[in-house]
């Protein structure tokens, strides 16, 4: 993976990570990193799930994948949460 790919990872995440913070009502206690990297999986594992049902390559924007993608990233907001809310 080259330095641009790498990136464009990273800008992606860090929109698939706000906007599953956003799906998500009220207000969650994690930090940027942490939705960052989660937006960065969701990134990752929403695109090979929409390239599995075959829905990753349209013409346009790739509504479908977005959807994984944002689903995915609110998914991994809450487990994270979740998980570091007791502290």
């Amino acid at each position: 993976m080259e330095i641009s790919g790498l990136l464009t990872a990273i800008v992606i995440g860090i929109v698939i990570g706000v906007l599953g913070r956003l799906a998500l009502p009220g207000r969650q206690r994690i930090g940027v990193i942490w939705t960052i990297l989660v937006g960065i999986a969701a990134a990752l594992l929403g695109t090979a799930i929409a390239a599995g049902l075959g829905v990753a390559q349209t013409e346009g924007i790739d509504w479908w994948e977005l959807l994984i993608q944002v689903a995915l990233a609110a998914g991994g907001v809450a487990l994270v949460e979740r998980l570091k809310g007791g502290r």
